[in-house]
């Protein structure tokens, strides 16, 4: 098994089919989109594939280290990152087929108009540690 993230971004991947933003979208819409996801990830829970998922706010900042006994520096927040990032599913596949399976399974999501909103995902499968080998 592999861990993969599944990352939903507002800007910078190439435009979705249904491209009205969420914001111009009717409170149904809204709630159908928010139903299908729900239930993506209810089937994801009943397969034991599913590790996370999260929305992000608009809002953030930068962070960084100042040096020892310091507070760290915070700057920002920037319009880059709310405007880049939406949030993420983490998932727990078999197989890198399987995450690009699912990804356009979640692209799907209705939108406006009750349309799948073809939306681009970015599959990236998480890092883990290799095997320890032991003798």
């Amino acid at each position: 098994m592999a861990k993969y993230l599944l990352l939903k971004h507002y800007r910078g991947a190439p435009p979705a089919r249904c491209d009205v933003p969420m914001d111009q979208w009717t409170p149904e819409e809204v709630a159908a989109h928010m139903r299908y996801m729900h239930d993506f990830i209810a089937k994801l829970e009943g397969t034991g594939e599913f590790v996370d998922a999260q929305g992000l706010v608009p809002e953030g900042e930068w962070v960084r280290y100042d040096g020892e006994g310091r507070p760290p520096v915070t700057d920002g927040p920037f319009a880059e990152t709310k405007d880049l990032i939406a949030g993420w599913i983490v998932i727990d596949v078999d197989t890198h087929e399987r995450a690009v399976a699912l990804a356009g399974e979640l692209s799907a999501a209705p939108g406006a108009g009750g349309r799948p909103i073809h939306e681009w995902l970015e599959v990236r499968r998480i890092m883990a540690a290799p095997p320890t080998i032991t003798e």
